[in-house]
């Protein structure tokens, strides 16, 4: 006789305590460093990851204006926004964002590697990402670090 197995689906706990990290992005390459914030921001460093549900940790980014890119990229690559209607296309070089919002490269990286869907929203929000090393949110990471030792 064949033993018919029940499918099993975890559901998503109240005290699910999300932890917070703080990545430096001094000298980093910008792709490398997106792909490990968003696997963070997913959750999937963690043993119960679960596809369809939030068990991602926060991020906070320091030193966003020090993130590094390799080739020409710093001459020629441009990000593009559009809001639909006719002429509002708009383009600025990296160069220029990252003198006037480093933090908007590393954000935009980072939403290109996440589920697109409203879960990846969630998940964006949970992105914290500071152009120097002054951030508030020491208290969460004061209080971060008591949870993982116990």
């Amino acid at each position: 006789m064949i033993a018919k197995l029940k499918h099993f689906s975890p559901k998503e706990t109240k005290n699910n305590k999300s932890l917070w990290h703080v990545i430096d992005a001094t000298d980093k390459t910008l792709g490398r460093l997106a792909s490990e914030i968003s696997v963070i921001l997913m959750g999937k460093d963690k043993p119960d990851y679960i596809p369809h549900q939030m068990s991602g940790d926060f991020v906070v980014i320091i030193n966003s204006s020090n993130v590094k890119v390799t080739g020409k990229k710093l001459q020629q690559k441009t990000y593009i926004t559009h809001s639909t209607r006719p002429g509002s296309t708009k383009e600025k070089k990296y160069s220029e964002l990252l003198n006037d919002n480093p933090g908007y490269i590393i954000s935009h990286a980072v939403k290109g590697m996440l589920p697109k869907n409203k879960l990846g929203a969630k998940m964006l929000k949970r992105l914290k990402v500071y152009p120097n090393s002054e951030h508030p949110h020491e208290a969460q990471l004061i209080w971060s670090e008591k949870i993982n030792k116990s």
